[in-house]
């Protein structure tokens, strides 16, 4: 594949566009200063100015790559701009996470000059919320669009997931042919999305049988039964993650036999050989095109192998060759909050955000592997959590039963304390609604350099990572940035 095209030279900014950004940058550098981050307020002050300015600012990019999806999308993106930092672009990306168009218009302001230009061939990495994703799509005019899988998230928010998958399908009906899409060929939520497009489709999945799940899914979790379209129930050869896996529908549509029946297609960039116990992550090799190129990352879990076979097919259609995308994965790093590592008072602590029933039981079964742990859950139920906090009774924290000893908090502790009593796990140490007063309370009563890991809902791990790395002398989420 040659590489895209620069684009020719953009015109100046108006000076709308110029005040809107030089405002944003004012209001980024005071923010900064009071500790705030302005990852997303810069881009609220500047869109007061111009309402245009993200397709202003976007129309300079070279390329440009959306990333959205329910699990996964912030360690995606992120994997994908080191893979093209590493390959000598210069990207564009809002790597803080704040994935409204706030934060989009948050991330370009903070790259363009004083007078509203950005560096000379910038490619554009953008983290977008599922129902963020119509705007942005159409503001960025995206040269690939990444859709990692779909899953029952803050249904007080999104809806059903019926509802998230139609607005996508409107969504890539509506981009032009130039545009390509990147989908997770074993869910099949989204790799019958490609239904809907207009340009090139590639898909990515994991071809290797040893690591599939024992036995079926029979649990609430499995959020894909049904074709959309067809109304064919979908069927599963093997599975590896929640409803991801080899699907197929063994019967046509119960409402139009003249439709096709619906089956996993062949991905184009394909997973084998994965190994989930290697010492430093996962290892995998990546099969496209003819090569077979090995990969391993120092991130766990099958779900990190979907975001790495994400982020590499994604380079590829920027040109990116497999080998280096493979070299700047295995020096990826985490992004906050997803299996980061933090040293305080001499323990180490993993955080392993979980924010759904799917997420969740990825993080939990991740967690199994290597024995008996000293947990801090904490559930919140903020906006950015979903404020139906029934999906913890979704989640297999049975899983759990064997762990060495659990500290509870948030706002729902209390909830989640009785959701982990019927599932059998020890009974908690302590119960702190109190988010700071659960983590003293369970650095207190941690054994001598034991390691700890800290499962929090969104809002929750926000606030406990800020107070870990004030501890540890880390980088604030947005310094880290």
């Amino acid at each position: 594949m040659a590489p895209p095209p620069s684009k020719a030279a953009a015109a100046a900014p108006p000076p709308r566009a110029r005040a809107a950004v030089l405002a944003g940058k004012l209001t980024q550098r005071a923010s900064r200063r009071l500790g705030r981050g302005g990852t997303a307020l810069p881009g609220l002050v500047a869109a007061r100015i111009d309402g245009a300015l993200v397709d202003r600012l976007a129309s300079q990019l070279n390329a440009a790559i959306l990333v959205t999806g329910t699990n996964g999308k912030t360690t995606t993106a992120r994997m994908l701009a080191t893979i093209l930092e590493s390959s000598g672009r210069v990207v564009v990306h809002n790597r803080a996470g704040s994935n409204l168009m706030r934060g989009i218009a948050a991330a370009l302001i903070d790259a363009a000059g004083p007078s509203g230009t950005l560096p000379a061939n910038a490619v554009g990495v953008f983290e977008t919320d599922e129902a963020t994703l119509p705007q942005a799509a159409a503001a960025v005019r995206p040269t690939a669009l990444v859709i990692g899988n779909l899953s029952r998230d803050q249904l007080d928010r999104y809806g059903e997931i019926e509802a998230v998958r139609g607005q996508w399908l409107e969504t890539i009906a509506r981009l032009p042919a130039t545009t390509t899409v990147v989908l997770n060929a074993d869910d099949p939520s989204v790799s019958t999305l490609a239904r809907a497009a207009a340009g090139p489709v590639v898909q990515f999945g994991i071809q290797d049988p040893d690591i599939a799940e024992a036995s079926p899914a029979h649990g609430p979790a499995l959020d894909a039964l049904w074709d959309q379209e067809t109304g064919a129930e979908y069927q599963y050869e093997r599975r590896y993650l929640a409803h991801l896996g080899h699907w197929f529908c063994p019967q046509p549509s119960p409402t139009s036999s003249s439709q096709p029946i619906p089956a996993r297609p062949t991905p184009d960039f394909a997973a084998n050989d994965v190994d989930l116990n290697d010492p430093v992550g996962v290892a995998f090799r990546l099969d496209a095109a003819g090569a077979h190129v090995p990969v391993r990352t120092t991130l766990r879990g099958a779900y990190n192998v979907y975001n790495a076979l994400a982020a590499a097919t994604a380079a590829a259609q920027l040109s990116v060759p497999l080998a280096d995308a493979a070299s700047a994965l295995a020096h990826t790093q985490a992004a906050f909050g997803r299996q980061e590592e933090l040293i305080v008072d001499g323990h180490t602590v993993r955080i392993l955000l979980g924010k759904n029933p799917v997420g969740v039981n990825a993080a939990l079964r991740t967690l199994t592997s290597d024995g008996p742990h000293h947990l801090l859950v904490l559930l919140n139920d903020g906006l950015a959590d979903g404020t139906d906090v029934s999906w913890i009774w979704d989640t297999d924290w049975e899983l759990l039963h064997n762990a060495a000893s659990v500290v509870v908090g948030g706002r729902r502790a209390a909830d989640m304390a009785l959701r982990l009593q019927y599932a059998g796990c020890p009974a908690p140490l302590a119960l702190e609604p109190s988010i700071d007063a659960a983590l003293r309370r369970r650095l207190e009563t941690l054994p001598n350099d034991a390691p700890l890991i800290v499962l929090p809902t969104y809002t929750a791990m926000l606030e406990v990572r800020e107070q870990l790395a004030r501890m540890a002398g880390a980088p604030r989420i947005w310094e880290g940035a």
